[in-house]
């Protein structure tokens, strides 16, 4: 393994901090990740402005007062229908003879936001369609803060290819985890990652007594407060699968030295084991604002980003190996990681179709995983292909219409076995 730096992030990297205030860009304001960066750019004036956001258009209310709150010059939306409603959701909140921001409609909004003048782009959209902001916003020379894992999922070689040394911080709790453990030593001073799980609501049971949960259940997490999907992928444990990829994405550590560890109480959000046997592991209560933090501040740190531990009071860690046999997404995510191509694009995007048809009753929790595998093992091998964003483009609309096939050929079977 070259000790090179890493074309990605490197925590040994420092930037010039930027005079004043640094301008950031965030991408998906109305989410999860989005509203928590906002609370934490409003904590700190003095140090972080918001100059654009962007959002689908689902929540046109919350994005105009966000815009007004901050006084952001642009806002991005990706529904185009939706433009009329933020228009008049403005006005209601601006003062008369104040300047409206600017808006941008349509599937590219977002991606043009993101190569528009800052100095960080914060991309916490979910889903691959972050791919295109990703790519423009390293294009355009930006640091990128990147939530959006499914971007260097899908579009790994893609995105490696443009990213400057140093230019992605990551920003899931695990991948900033590793990243501020990564900063005692050197890669070749590396013996394993070990990423963190906390095994999500359905932590200790076999795969036969999974097959009856509900996407109620599912969407029960223990600890965090996400989106449906990323939760769902919680509860599946596909989105350790896909950290786990994005661990060897962002860091060339290689997959048999990536390990997953389930960790209950979501305090350690991953730990570096070094070739000396020391291990460092990061710590946190469970809160997104500290990895938003890191993110879009690195390498200054923002004070009570987060909180802190009360060290006074008595509290119990626990660490349990995972069960491949109940939870098999991450040996799927590790085999087409490995494979590479289309073959991440496909894994996740018959992931995101089959996720759909399980909150809409359509598939039980069980058949999620049983076909993405399917879908997967029937995608060509594409070892040793360079990869471009229409190869990409081809293999993910294959793999959602190969998916929800499957997933209607499961409903159908299911519905003539009840009756019989």
């Amino acid at each position: 393994m070259s000790d090179s730096p890493s074309p990605l992030a490197d925590p040994h990297i420092v930037f010039d901090p930027a005079e004043g205030r640094r301008d950031v860009v965030v991408l998906g304001s109305t989410g999860s990740i989005g509203t928590q960066a906002i609370d934490l750019v409003l904590r700190n004036p003095d140090r972080f402005r918001v100059t654009g956001l962007s959002a689908a258009g689902g929540r046109v209310e919350l994005l105009a007062e966000q815009a007004h709150r901050l006084r952001v010059r642009t806002v991005a939306v990706a529904r185009e229908e939706t433009v009329p409603a933020l228009r008049e959701a403005l006005r209601s909140l601006y003062g008369t003879g104040e300047t409206l921001p600017e808006i941008l409609a349509g599937t590219g909004a977002a991606t043009e936001l993101a190569a528009s003048d800052c100095h960080t782009v914060l991309n916490g959209i979910t889903g691959s369609i972050g791919l295109a902001p990703t790519l423009a916003a390293l294009e355009a020379g930006r640091t990128l803060a990147l939530a959006n894992k499914e971007s260097l999922i899908v579009g790994g070689p893609l995105v490696k290819a443009l990213a400057e040394p140093g230019q992605i911080i990551p920003v899931d709790s695990e991948h900033a985890a590793l990243f501020q453990a990564l900063a005692a030593g050197t890669r070749a001073d590396v013996r394993k990652l070990v990423v963190t799980a906390s095994g999500g609501p359905f932590r200790g049971r076999t795969k036969a007594e999974l097959a009856d949960v509900t996407p109620k259940d599912a969407l029960a997490h223990p600890t965090w407060a996400m989106g449906p999907v990323i939760t769902v992928n919680s509860a599946t444990l596909v989105n350790k699968g896909l950290e786990v990829i994005e661990a060897h994405l962002l860091y060339d550590i290689p997959f048999d030295r990536i390990e997953v560890v389930v960790h209950p109480q979501s305090y350690v959000h991953s730990m570096v084991e070094f070739e000396d046997g020391s291990t460092l592991a990061q710590a946190t209560p469970p809160d997104m604002r500290g990895p938003i933090a890191i993110g879009i501040g690195w390498p200054e740190r923002v004070p009570d980003a987060a909180p802190a531990f009360d060290w006074s009071t008595a509290s119990t860690w626990e660490f349990f190996p995972l069960d491949t046999e109940a939870f098999p997404s991450v040996g799927l995510a590790r085999h087409v990681g490995e494979l590479g191509g289309t073959a991440p694009a496909v894994f996740n995007a018959a992931n995101e179709e089959c996720v759909d048809a399980f909150l809409a009753g359509r598939l039980p929790f069980n058949g999620i995983m049983d076909t993405v595998t399917a879908v997967v093992g029937e995608h060509p091998d594409v070892r040793g292909t360079s990869l471009t964003v229409p190869d990409v483009l081809e293999a993910e609309t294959w793999a959602r219409a190969r998916a929800r096939e499957l997933a209607r050929q499961a409903a159908t079977k299911a519905t003539a076995e009840a009756r019989a």
